[in-house]
């Protein structure tokens, strides 16, 4: 099912002040709203935001980075559904060592945004994960611990391994599930707002008419408006 241009232009209405922390969870609430997505893992999360993603806009998601070598624009397409087949199968606590950690979440996160720097947001990521009391780590085993988690909930943190097809430069560059997610909408908001406006102004049409027209039937009424 397709996204609904009032859905679509009222979650943008409501997330269009807020962190993007809270759009993410804006937006996983309109995929599952009983679920308390604040305290969910990062990865159940961005599962939903996925799926979410497919339903709305499809499964091919085209992106375009900037080689940090050379600067060439490159634009590729990704398959949502290879990162849905990532989702965690169960949210069970990681064990590093001794220790048992659970899962981060957007909450924790929330957690994070007055430290001072990494090394103190990292510090206090790990107070709140610990099942077994809380300890002063070392640089060494947080770079464990973080591995561990990542391992363990793939979607919470998303890379791809790219490599410049002008100069052969090699990097990973992050894909922020939410964040994308969150931009398609906007545009999508966008473009819906200035067909209502077009229409509108040639018209006099009311917004409430307009969305009802259906898609295809609106887009010849804009055809013959430009032509």
């Amino acid at each position: 099912m397709g996204l609904a241009d009032l859905q679509c232009l009222a979650l943008r209405e409501r997330g269009a002040e807020r962190h993007p922390l809270d759009r993410a969870l804006l937006l996983a609430a309109a995929a599952a709203p009983e679920i308390a997505w604040a305290d969910r893992p990062l990865g159940a999360r961005d599962a939903a935001l996925l799926t979410l993603r497919c339903e709305w806009f499809g499964a091919a998601f085209e992106a375009q980075v900037g080689c940090p070598a050379c600067g060439e624009a490159l634009t590729f397409t990704l398959d949502l559904n290879d990162f849905a087949q990532r989702a965690p199968r169960d949210e069970a606590p990681v064990t590093v060592g001794a220790a048992r950690f659970r899962r981060p979440t957007s909450r924790d996160l929330a957690a994070l945004v007055d430290a001072v720097d990494v090394d103190a947001a990292a510090q206090r990521l790990l107070e709140r994960l610990a099942l077994d009391g809380v300890r002063a780590w070392s640089a060494e085993e947080r770079t464990a611990i973080e591995a561990a988690l990542d391992a363990a909930d793939p979607l919470a943190h998303v890379t791809l391994d790219l490599a410049c097809t002008y100069c052969a430069h090699p990097w990973s560059a992050p894909l922020d599930i939410a964040a994308s997610l969150w931009d398609e909408l906007a545009a999508q908001a966008d473009r819906l707002l200035d067909d209502v406006h077009l229409l509108a102004g040639a018209y006099g049409w009311s917004e409430s008419e307009i969305l009802a027209l259906p898609p295809a039937r609106r887009q010849r009424y804009i055809e013959r408006v430009l032509s």
